[in-house]
């Protein structure tokens, strides 16, 4: 299997590591308004202590395994992309690359704080919780509270893919879409619902650029 074929499965990886992030979210930790900005801290840093495993089996899929296929994904467009067009194909990797080690980070960074958190809640609970605040925030500024790296990769290769013709064109359209709602992430208005709609276009972005290097059509030379 070629470079750009290996980044099919990639692709596929990361929107299954999406859509089980999404599930666990809507299903499991809705209640505890986990994702939004009526969060409840104290109630999190409990249902951690009696789900540990579940939120570090979570975290490890919705970062770390994530961040693991990106970067192959990250990989393999630029192979497909430094044909036609190296320059554009250099710049997407530096950036997808970032994105994907700040993925990793923030992943790291959540399980840690889950076991920290369960260790030091056997004592003194409110200690806990403001551990938990802080750390939360060192994850969301990494990466799970913002989609710039995201926004700004997806939004790249999109455009690229778009003018060298190296993607189907519904895919490199809807990439456009999916790369500039992440980048508005960074408006604090916006930031739950452009999150939730780069979360969800994500998905089929990854989806359709998978198919689309499994395929494995050559790009125009």
């Amino acid at each position: 299997m070629t470079l750009v074929r290996i980044g099919g499965p990639a692709a596929l990886i990361c929107a299954a590591t999406y859509i089980v992030g999404f599930v666990l979210l809507l299903s499991v930790l809705a209640p505890l308004g986990y994702g939004t900005g009526q969060i409840d801290p104290a109630a999190v840093v409990a249902f951690t202590a009696e789900n540990a495993g579940l939120m570090i089996a979570w975290h490890s899929i919705i970062y770390v395994l994530n961040a693991l296929a990106l970067a192959v994904l990250v990989v393999a467009l630029h192979a497909r992309l430094t044909i036609v067009t190296p320059a554009w194909a250099e710049t997407t990797r530096a950036i997808g690359l970032i994105w994907a080690a700040l993925v990793l980070g923030a992943g790291m960074i959540a399980n840690v704080t889950v076991e920290e958190t369960v260790r030091l809640s056997a004592t003194d609970p409110e200690a806990a919780v403001a551990l938990w605040r802080v750390l939360h925030a060192v994850e969301l500024g990494l990466g799970g509270g913002n989609e710039i790296a995201g926004g700004v990769w997806i939004l790249g290769v999109s455009l690229a893919a778009w003018g060298a013709r190296v993607l189907p064109r519904p895919v490199s359209g809807l990439g456009v879409l999916v790369g500039a709602s992440g980048l508005l992430t960074v408006l604090p208005p916006l930031g739950d619902a452009t999150g939730a709609i780069f979360g969800l276009g994500a998905i089929l972005w990854f989806l359709g650029t998978g198919f689309a290097l499994l395929r494995g059509s050559n790009p125009p030379h």
